[in-house]
């Protein structure tokens, strides 16, 4: 049997760890990722036409190709985006989806809460859906809700100021702290 202080020195060495029963290699477990691919697809619509020229409107299939989505599943993104006011359609010679404001006003965490729901990872630590833990007798000395508040209030700082143009101009800036972050990740 494994002590947790062996198990942390095979995953510091790439070894293999115990899950379900059966030995897995550490890059075969699963990740559970907390944004969905609607929401990072998304994304990457919103900061494709937030590129794009005031007036001109980009077609879905232009961005399900540069992006690698399929043009059905972007499609359907797109029109939540358009239901929810970020984007506009025209349809015809010329027509496609376009911003309907300025990239600047448009933020991460608006468009994330349309697309994936609550940013909060758990229920009892979202502002917008906020329900109560069944198996949580006090839930102001929960150790886990207490800790996901500051998650949340943590993601929300990030996402609620970070802008489409923002999101443009770290990539165009390709600044230290991205390439830091990258190479950590």
């Amino acid at each position: 049997m494994l002590r947790c202080v062996d198990s942390l020195a095979l995953v510091e060495r790439g070894g293999y760890m115990m899950g379900n029963h059966s030995l897995l290699r550490l890059s075969e477990r699963k990740f559970h990722s907390m944004l969905s691919m609607k929401g990072k697809y998304g994304l990457k619509a919103l900061y494709h036409l937030a590129g794009l020229p005031p007036g001109i409107m980009a077609q879905s299939v232009e961005i399900a190709e540069k992006y690698a989505i399929s043009k059905k599943f972007l499609d359907a993104i797109l029109a939540d985006l358009r239901h929810s006011g970020f984007v506009q359609t025209r349809k015809g010679r010329g027509g496609g989806y376009c911003l309907t404001r300025s990239p600047d006003t448009i933020m991460v965490g608006h468009v994330l809460r349309v697309l994936d729901g609550p940013l909060a990872p758990i229920h009892c630590a979202s502002r917008t859906a906020y329900h109560r833990c069944r198996d949580c007798p006090n839930e102001n000395a929960c150790a886990v809700r207490l800790t996901m508040l500051e998650v949340r209030e943590a993601i929300a700082a990030v996402l609620d100021n970070k802008s489409l143009t923002a999101m443009r101009q770290m990539v165009e800036d390709e600044t230290p702290d991205i390439k830091q972050a990258l190479a950590v990740s």
